[in-house]
């Protein structure tokens, strides 16, 4: 697997050296060099590498305001590149593969890469059975989803879907509020919802679903709208524009 790497420090004898050492893995291609954090941002959003060498710290923008700027979740794999090691455990923070220390050594730039080849392989190996899951997943043939798969460090976990008490929207992702534990999954509300039973899950708000199941009690709140209260005792607010949830929960 070829990797396209992205080389970020304000020091041109830094970026040299990385370079430099990214010339011995014929599988690595190296997509630019950038020697600040503005011109960082627009190239991991343009060129879209598989990994990125990033200093930490550079002039007006720092490693981690990057990823700040770029967004968490369009983030490549990071290796940070560092003079301190103070930085070690806030770099492990913004779940960065590795950090190197300069002057950087070639047996540990050896071991970085190693480990960002595997963190790349373990994300494509979890992309493509979520798109072979995705691809088995009911669709416009009247059934709907029973497990929920969620993809956690490397691995698939299935959630059943009587477990979910609620779902709650986070940009394009969705939160699965099951067990005492939220899990993550890589899908809009408004995609998942498709994939659900309308008549055990509804959504009372633009940003939530209910389990049915798992509603204790509706009480009325202010200016038309309703709380509901769920056994686990959380308690979430129906819109009062959410007429079909509403109808479900026997509403009026």
């Amino acid at each position: 697997m070829s990797i396209r790497a992205l080389i970020v420090d304000d020091e041109q004898l830094a970026r040299r050296t990385v370079r430099r050492l990214l010339g011995e893995h014929p599988d690595i291609e190296i997509a630019g060099e950038c020697a600040d954090g503005a011109s960082a941002v627009t190239a991991i959003l343009e060129q879209q590498p598989d990994l990125v060498f990033l200093d930490v710290q550079m002039p007006e923008l720092s490693g981690f305001e990057v990823i700040r700027r770029v967004g968490v979740d369009r983030m490549p794999a990071v290796v940070f590149v560092t003079a301190y090691d103070e930085y070690a455990v806030a770099a492990f923070d913004a779940n960065a593969v590795d950090y190197l220390l300069k002057p950087i050594a070639r047996e540990r730039f050896a071991r970085a890469l190693a480990r960002a080849r595997h963190a790349l392989a373990a994300q494509l190996s979890v992309e493509k059975l979520r798109s072979l899951l995705a691809a088995l997943q009911p669709g416009a043939s009247g059934e709907y989803l029973e497990r929920i798969p969620v993809a956690e460090d490397g691995r698939i976990l299935f959630v059943d879907s009587d477990d979910v008490a609620w779902i709650a929207a986070s940009g394009n992702y969705a939160q699965l509020h099951a067990g005492g534990r939220t899990y993550e999954v890589r899908e809009t509300l408004s995609s998942l919802e498709a994939k659900l039973d309308p008549r055990q899950f509804a959504r009372i708000h633009r940003s939530t679903i209910v389990n049915v199941r798992r509603v204790k009690e509706v009480q009325p709140w202010f200016h038309g709208h309703h709380v509901v209260i769920l056994q686990t005792g959380e308690r979430l607010r129906l819109s009062r524009y959410q007429r079909a949830a509403a109808r479900l929960l026997g509403v009026s």
